[in-house]
């Protein structure tokens, strides 16, 4: 008899958590060094991690991941946060890419109509509460969504922020306690990588990224950065934030070391 796969899919009678720390570590040990390409099939195809969509801005790099989703399962679902805010380059970005590379199950979330007018009656919540702003347009909608998804894959990259730095590839998405796993694919890719996979597979770019916008989020919290300056510093400048908050980026314990499973993933 073949040997059970240590990563085995929760029975969906079950109640507790789907993942835990020590699947996110076997995880991590199973696919450290292994190929971009190799570790989304596994996660798409072959079904280590359950239910799967991908969550995605549409952003300045976002091209790059979601052309290895299309060319390794395109039916996946793609979550995309419309949160009314959006740059309009943003959308019409989306709308391009997704026929381009063949994407077949776009979702777009929005905000509870209810809630917005309940809370940011004015939409401009933004400009004296960025993080309330963010929890009704996207931190809610995607909370709801991914409900019914066992494992989300996100497009972050460790040069992006010193937040991002020590994630690894695998971890357990702590926005509840349902215990999802969030998987980091791109999380070792370098700046220049992603520029040569653009060039190479003939990638279309954000038009706002040449003009000097190298991390786009909502158009009233998005600003252009200097060169030289950390890629997301144009987001919510001015303020002590630098999360949506759907990514929860991973706190040191009492020590000042970091959860387990969480080794740099490079």
């Amino acid at each position: 008899m073949a040997e059970a796969d240590p990563i085995r899919l929760r029975d969906r009678i079950d109640t507790g958590a789907r993942y835990t720390d020590e699947d996110a570590i076997t995880l991590n040990r199973r696919f450290r060094g292994a190929d971009t390409r190799a570790l989304l099939d596994a996660v798409l195809n072959e079904g280590i991690a359950g239910r799967v969509a991908a969550v995605s801005s549409f952003g300045a790099e976002s091209a790059v991941l979601l052309h290895q989703v299309a060319q390794v399962a395109p039916n996946t679902p793609v979550l995309f946060l419309d949160t009314g805010k959006h740059f309009p380059e943003t959308i019409a970005y989306r709308d391009e890419l997704v026929a381009r590379l063949g994407l077949t199950n776009l979702v777009i979330l929005e905000p509870d109509p209810a809630e917005l007018a309940a809370k940011d009656e004015t939409g401009l919540r933004w400009s004296y509460d960025p993080d309330g702003c963010c929890e009704i347009r996207k931190v809610r909608p995607l909370e709801k969504a991914l409900a019914r998804f066992d494992a989300s894959l996100t497009g972050r990259k460790a040069f992006q922020s010193s937040t991002r730095a020590m994630l690894p590839r695998f971890e357990i998405d702590t926005a509840d306690t349902l215990g999802r796993l969030k998987i980091n694919p791109l999380i070792d890719w370098q700046a220049d990588a992603l520029a040569a996979y653009i060039a190479e597979h003939d990638l279309p770019p954000h038009p706002l990224v040449a003009q000097g916008y190298p991390s786009i989020g909502c158009s009233p919290c998005t600003s252009k950065v200097a060169p030289g300056e950390d890629p997301r510093s144009g987001r919510w400048k001015g303020w002590d934030k630098t999360e949506c908050g759907i990514h929860s980026p991973a706190q040191p314990d009492s020590d000042g070391d970091l959860p387990p499973g969480y080794e740099p993933a490079f």
